[in-house]
């Protein structure tokens, strides 16, 4: 039986570095009694606002909760909202000293509309382009610096095509991992997906999946996606595969060794930000052990908590380490 109480008080020791496109969640809760006499849309009575941390700063988030030491590596715009979102990172014990603030750029913020636990509406204030060439060469400077200085355990690149991540800043950054023995793990966007060569763990979700690889039909036995993981590997050279099958669970496969993990039965209120999850927990875990069907199993259960939630949320530490005991150790 797998000692799940040593395994999780092991992650207070690791060093995190999370890289990628922090953003700020802005939810603003209300009633909808009547339609709107000026177009048929829902009139929304506001109640309360309430801001959270979104992005790659969901993923620091999850470690954090888990008692990794983290921090970010990623690029803000230079307004309120940076302010709003450095203020509630730090909140959160996530080092933010190595967050770079451009005024080329604007935070990103993703307001949602929620009326009776249902997301209305969502609106998206961003900018997506590519970092200037500027920006990326002090972004670099603060990644050699930050490995320098903390030697971290373990890289998280958390791509969500909001331009911090470039395919320049991405082969830096994991060549420099390589150099100095960082594990790496990548949760990808189509934009650079087949940039992440020679990453440790490669975690994308079936969609995007087929719309990289250009497939019309997925296989989704262990004989397709093991056939998936070697397409992958043939043109990314990557350890381990980490394949999210939404309600079907998640497929991992290191070498010849592939496993399809089920998901668990769950009451599913909101899906958002449960990959920021299962990247974050089979970080933490592949960097604690390097046992990949052990990494898949307790990430896929995290995946499943978190989708209980409203909102992204962060994993409770404790509520998953019962978890674990009750669904692994039988």
């Amino acid at each position: 039986m797998e000692d799940f109480e040593k395994l999780f008080k092991n992650f207070n020791s690791l060093r995190v570095v999370v890289a990628g496109d922090i953003m700020l969640d802005t939810y603003m809760w209300g009633t909808v009694e009547r339609i709107s006499p000026e177009a048929p849309v829902p009139v929304v009575s506001f109640n309360k606002k309430e801001f959270r941390i979104g992005g790659a700063g969901n993923v620091a988030l999850n470690c954090v909760s888990l008692g990794a030491q983290v921090s970010l590596l990623s690029v803000t715009g230079d307004d309120a909202d940076a302010i709003q979102l450095k203020e509630l990172v730090e909140a959160n014990g996530i080092g933010t000293e190595y967050v770079l603030r451009s005024e080329r750029r604007i935070t990103t913020n993703k307001t949602r509309i929620i009326s009776r636990n249902q997301q209305m509406m969502r609106l998206d204030a961003e900018v997506t382009a590519d970092l200037s060439e500027e920006d990326e060469k002090l972004f670099v400077e603060k990644a050699e610096e930050l490995f320098d200085r903390q030697k971290p355990d373990i890289v998280i690149f958390e791509d969500y095509n909001k331009g911090v991540l470039t395919e320049s800043i991405i082969g830096h950054l994991i060549s420099l991992c390589g150099q100095k023995n960082i594990l790496t793990a990548v949760d990808p966007k189509r934009k650079n997906f087949f940039a992440y060569k020679h990453a440790d763990i490669f975690k994308p979700n079936l969609k995007e999946v087929k719309e990289a690889l250009n497939l019309i039909t997925t296989d989704t036995t262990q004989q397709g996606l093991g056939w998936i993981h070697e397409e992958l590997t043939a043109l990314l050279q990557h350890k381990v595969s980490l394949i999210t099958l939404s309600e079907k669970g998640v497929f991992c496969q290191e070498g010849k060794d592939g496993f399809i993990i089920p998901s668990h039965y769950r009451n599913i209120t909101d899906v958002s930000g449960a990959g920021d999850t299962v990247i974050a927990v089979a970080s933490l875990v592949y960097a604690a052990t390097k046992n990949t069907k052990l990494t898949a199993e307790i990430a896929n259960i995290a995946g499943g908590l978190v989708c209980e939630d409203v909102g992204t949320v962060a994993i409770s530490k404790d509520r998953l380490l019962k978890e674990c005991e009750l669904l692994l150790n039988k």
